[in-house]
């Protein structure tokens, strides 16, 4: 059997050093687990932008196509604002969403014990936390025709269709199933079906998606406006939420700040099966790419190890190992263990990048 593929985009910023770190964790598990990952490394964004005239290229993409999953760093910055918008670095990684046709985006939003006191909610509300959001991403409201800004009279109108078929609400509403059947096996979707049209077709679909295919699985409806307040009241009564385009944007970002720092949330995009059974993939940390603080050895490479630990559950079900990492950086970071994006604490320990990453693979020797 073929060793897993992974392609390394470590992009622009940050991106690379805290790409770094993920190396030292991939070297590891080769030279500890015997797990050995055939990898490649490309590039996207500025860099590419400089070294190639485009944010990506089609060797680029195409590689990302040929592999069990790609691992990607963060993109852009101020250097390229004045550049067209065809060109910009961020058109590199929205190219990788749509040809990959990567449809459900998962959002962890997890809050380790260490970490409750950064939170702007009370430590009670979010210790422990432990939720997903699958946001659909290729379709809806950002994508929907007509769409532009056209004269109506004496004035302008910005015009943005809200569009969604039955195949594409089905097919992110099995990838949030088939989550909670490897979680807590609960579902919350949300929508507004109370004043839109594609929001009761979403419940519709949803609701015979779960009768015929997963009535294992707990299932409740919720309106989006009223789950970003449940968010920021009890989040942990959620386990997997599953939302249209516009509002996963905007609920998985009100979700992220649960935790206190986006310095540490990973994510994932997923598409449909490859020949070999695995989907489509795509691992990146939510952050950018903090053209401020880099090459300082400030950035906290977290975020884009729990990515890798994604990648390990998700794309080469790897769980037990993707469980070991998680560890390993929950007890680094219950040592006081802390980078710039998270000191504050008294008693706690001020480290680099690279001493991060250290420190998670020491942690991860010590669990052998």
């Amino acid at each position: 059997m073929s060793n897993p593929s992974l392609l390394i985009l470590p992009g622009d910023g940050i991106g690379p050093e805290v790409m770094a770190e993920v190396r030292k964790i991939i070297d590891w598990y080769g030279a500890k687990r015997d797990v050995t990952f055939d990898v490649s490394e490309g590039l996207v964004g500025g860099c590419s932008y400089d070294a190639h005239g485009t944010p990506l290229t089609d060797e680029t993409m195409d590689k990302a196509q040929s592999v069990d999953a790609v691992l990607l760093g963060a993109v852009g910055g101020p250097k390229y604002d004045s550049l067209d918008f065809s060109v910009k670095p961020e058109r590199g990684l929205l190219r990788l969403r749509k040809e990959m046709d990567l449809y459900a985006n998962l959002r962890p939003a997890q809050c380790f014990d260490a970490l409750a006191d950064f939170s702007s909610l009370k430590k009670d509300v979010v210790a422990g936390l432990d939720i997903m959001i699958v946001r659909e991403l290729t379709s809806g409201i950002y994508f929907g025709e007509p769409r532009g800004i056209i004269k109506e009279g004496n004035e302008r109108v910005g015009i943005n269709t809200q569009r969604y078929t039955e195949s594409e609400i089905a097919r992110v509403a099995r990838s949030a199933f088939e989550l909670a059947r490897k979680r807590g096996n609960k579902v919350c979707s949300m929508e507004k079906a109370n004043v839109m049209e594609s929001g009761i077709l979403w419940r519709d679909v949803v609701t015979e998606v779960h009768q015929a295919e997963y009535p294992d699985v707990e299932l409740s409806h919720m309106y989006a406006d009223a789950g970003a307040m449940q968010l920021c009241r009890w989040p942990k009564q959620f386990d997997v939420i599953v939302t249209d385009n516009l509002f996963g944007d905007l609920l998985s970002d009100a979700a992220a700040m649960l935790t206190g720092s986006l310095g540490m949330l990973p994510s994932a995009s997923l598409g449909a099966p490859m020949e070999n059974g695995r989907p489509k993939a795509l691992y990146e940390p939510v952050h950018g790419s903090a053209p401020d603080i880099a090459g300082q050895g400030k950035a906290n490479p977290i975020a884009c190890v729990l990515s890798f630990a994604m990648a390990l559950r998700y794309s080469f079900d790897m769980g037990a190992e993707a469980d070991r990492l998680e560890k390993a950086v929950e007890d680094v970071l219950a040592d006081g263990l802390r980078t710039a994006d998270l000191l504050g604490e008294e008693g706690a320990t001020p480290v680099s990048t690279s001493e991060m990453g250290d420190a998670i693979v020491a942690k991860l020797d010590s669990s052998l």
